[in-house]
Parts: structure tokens; C-alpha cells; sequence
């Protein structure tokens, strides 16, 4: 699974603001022909990326070049089942990103558009928002 492999501080806030807006930056396909992006916000977790991920891969057998365009870097912490208020913040369980509407998730090149598009189609099931697929547009 993908977690970072240093951090300046251990513990972070998660930015549950960040979800709203539109994706800027990381909107667009940068390197394959076929993506799936974000339609709607939330937390994206190394779990699920990692779903996802397998998912394209056993689709495409071993075919093709994916990219994955996120990276899960904020710690998500969590304090044990009844434990009572104070004490300090609990240690980290997990780690995930804020995704804005719009962000490309993960790009796909060297397959045939409709097997590409059925391993977008199983990952987007893994996912926990709205995606849709993108087609680079030949010229």
C-alpha cells in the first residue's frame, strides 16, 4: 500500500475543507490516452487506491502502462474504542487524501479503448465518489 516515507510531523490535520471546488491542477490526462477522474470530492485512502489499482491491473494482464496521479500523504488518526476524552490525539491508523471534483486518479496507455475502459470501469467501483472516464482526443 502507498505511504509516505518520511514526514515532517508525524500526526497532521486531514483538511476535510479541501473536497470543495474544482480540481486546478492534476485535471487534465498528462501521460495516458485513457483516465478516470473525480466527479465528486472526499477522502481517498491508501486502501482503496491500492483496490483500485489491483483491480486495473488484473483487468489489463500485465498490458499497457498505468499511472496513478494521487498519493495518499495526511495521517489519519484514530483513538481506541472507549477511551475517554482528553489523553492526547489517537495514533495513526491510515493514510488518505483530500480529492477535489475533477482530479485525474489514474491514466491508462497501451490497451485497446474498450479493455481500458472495463478496467476503469472495475476501479471506479473500488472508489468511494463518482467517477468518469476521459478520452485523449486523436488528431
Amino acid at each position: 500500500m502507498l505511504e509516505p516515507k518520511k514526514l515532517k510531523h508525524r500526526k497532521h490535520h486531514r483538511r476535510r475543507g479541501a473536497f470543495y471546488g474544482k480540481a486546478t491542477r492534476g485535471a487534465q490526462l498528462a501521460f495516458g490516452s485513457i483516465g478516470l477522474k473525480a466527479q465528486g470530492g472526499g477522502e481517498l485512502t491508501a486502501r482503496q487506491i491500492e483496490a483500485a489499482r489491483r483491480a486495473l491491473t488484473h483487468k489489463a494482464q500485465r498490458g499497457g502502462k498505468i499511472w496513478i496521479r494521487v498519493f495518499p500523504h495526511t495521517p489519519v488518526t484514530r483513538k481506541a474504542a472507549e477511551v475517554p476524552m482528553g489523553a492526547g490525539k489517537g495514533s495513526v491508523e491510515y493514510y488518505a487524501l483530500a480529492v477535489k471534483p475533477g482530479t485525474m486518479l489514474f491514466e491508462m496507455d497501451g490497451l485497446s479503448e474498450e479493455i481500458a475502459r472495463e478496467a476503469l470501469r472495475l476501479a471506479a467501483h473500488k472508489l468511494p465518489f463518482r467517477t468518469k472516464i476521459v478520452v485523449r482526443l486523436r488528431s
